[in-house]
């Protein structure tokens, strides 16, 4: 239909043209009356309606992207105003000072600059900008040096006020123990906020004093322990226990490879048993002349409950016959688990490296006590509970015991306390705690003495045995505090052997 119309119009259009000619021809041709062509002339051309609407719609179509061109610039600027100029704005609001000085400066022409900076230095809500004229202080030189100072000393205060809010407060139980602590223990860190810390200078060794070279290395205790690394041959025994009789057999079967103790190149062997802590029986092997190997074969019974067992120990001392002078020890073995090897049913044979001691090791008896440690309160508790098997110390074959507990740092005593004496036994039960304000960081400085003393009401008192524990401990010393650290507000007990205190041993400067 639309083609149709279109061919109709374009033929409308032709016979008007031809129509216009006609009338423009002088003169008109037959069948044109004048006034017919006149009336022709005076009426407009009407236009088309296809390019009517043709303009029409190209109108609209400009308006709409105008519209549209408007709306996405308007919401460019809305986007730009809320991400750029609302936040430079604040921050402009919050810090004017910071960032352009020399606008405040005018407003305030009658404040000094050191004058304004003691104000911000009394403004507890500007630690922002004490923060950041510490930083560039270093560079710019308007900052006189007093205020400089002044404003750390505000920071150092803040962060002191912070640390109060946030850590529990030191006790005061713990002036007394600092008061006795070197000087390099009260080096306290200062923080100045969450910024990294600058590089510390390198120390140099010139000018310094270094303590660990003042240190004096014991001879004997390096003589000690090399002897203790030594062997002196191998000795073979056996176990059983007769169930019947209610003692345990001992056979000494051979020893092997012993060292020569005369001048001839050889020794004269024989070896002494104790099961301990029982030293009162005493039995020994027959003297073998002159061999290095010595075959014994000899049986030797003890009688001892069943029950008894797990708490004895089989001590067998190796020495060389003289007949004109005191004997000479090749070397000892302890056995201080009988249960080692069988549950001596039947006869077990067990071979021991022999270790060179140069006299008897004395059994002083042991000692249980619990550690346990509170790092919130800073409080270390030592629970001493009891003793068994104490050396008799009186006429009486008795003791009169009592536990001294010594709190030592670099050596040197800080406190000491004790527990009450039980009177006539070598098996005292104490159940006494003890407590010692350490603060958690001198918990690696620090160690504990225990004593166990004899008292004597004439005279001075006698150390039976001691034992150490603390960092700088040995064996389960150094074990037994460990544990404690890792398990804190949880007690945690064991048994220690008594050692003997060396000849080099002061109550300033103890040496185990």
């Amino acid at each position: 239909m639309s083609r149709v119309g279109g061919s109709e119009e374009a033929r409308c259009q032709a016979a008007l043209g031809i129509l216009a000619s006609l009338c423009q021809g002088q003169p008109p041709p037959q069948g044109l009356d004048l006034e017919t062509c006149r009336s022709f002339e005076q009426q407009p051309p009407e236009r088309s309606p296809s390019s009517a609407d043709t303009g029409a719609s190209v109108s609209l179509l400009a308006v709409v992207v105008i519209v549209c061109g408007v709306a996405l610039v308007a919401v460019f600027f809305f986007l730009f105003w809320k991400l750029c100029w609302m936040p430079w704005r604040n921050k402009e609001a919050s810090s004017p000072s910071s960032t352009n000085p020399t606008l405040a400066a005018p407003q305030s022409p009658s404040l000094s600059p050191r004058d304004t900076m003691a104000d911000k230095v009394k403004d507890p809500n500007a630690l922002g900008f004490l923060e950041a004229a510490v930083k560039i202080s270093h560079t710019s030189p308007d900052i006189p040096a007093e205020v400089q100072m002044s404003v750390k000393e505000h920071i150092m205060r803040h962060t002191r006020l912070q640390r109060q809010t946030t850590e529990p407060a030191s006790s005061t139980r713990h002036t007394s123990f600092k008061r006795h602590l070197p000087r390099q223990m009260h080096v306290s860190s200062v923080d100045y906020g969450n910024d990294p810390p600058p590089a510390a200078e390198q120390p140099t060794s010139i000018g310094r004093i270094k303590p660990e070279l003042y240190k004096q290395k014991s001879v004997d205790d390096e003589e000690g322990k090399n002897e203790a690394a030594k062997t002196c041959g191998k000795i073979n025994f056996s176990l059983k226990y007769d169930y019947e009789n209610e003692t345990l057999v001992v056979r000494i079967l051979k020893a092997f490879d012993l060292p020569a103790k005369d001048f001839c190149g050889s020794s004269d062997p024989y070896v002494k048993i104790y099961l301990l802590p029982d030293r009162k029986c005493k039995l020994q092997t027959r003297v073998h002349r002159k061999t290095l190997n010595p075959t014994f074969d000899e049986n030797f019974h003890f009688p001892v409950p069943y029950e008894e067992l797990a708490d004895r120990k089989l001590h067998l001392s190796v020495f060389d016959f003289d007949r004109f002078s005191r004997h000479d020890m090749i070397g000892e073995v302890i056995l201080d688990n009988l249960f080692e090897a069988s549950d001596l049913s039947r006869e077990t044979s067990i071979w021991k490296d022999i270790q060179y001691a140069t006299s008897e090791s004395v059994d002083l008896g042991e000692i249980m006590f619990s550690l346990c440690y509170l790092p919130t309160a800073g409080r270390l508790t030592l629970t001493v509970i009891k003793c068994r098997n104490l050396k008799a110390m009186d006429i009486t074959g008795y003791s009169d015991p009592y536990v001294k507990v010594s709190l030592l740092c670099d050596g040197r005593r800080l406190k000491k306390k004790k527990t009450t004496i039980k009177k006539n036994t070598l098996n005292p039960i104490y159940n006494e705690a003890i407590i010692f304000d350490i603060p958690p960081e001198n918990m690696d400085q620090v160690s504990l003495l225990i004593s166990v003393m004899d008292y004597d009401r004439v005279g001075h008192n006698e150390i039976i045995g001691v034992c150490r524990v603390g960092i700088s401990a040995e064996g389960l010393g150094r074990d037994h505090w460990n544990e404690m650290l890792a398990y804190p507000r949880k007690p945690i007990a064991h048994w220690h052997s008594l050692v003997e205190v060396k000849k080099s041993f002061k109550e300033g400067n103890p040496r185990l």
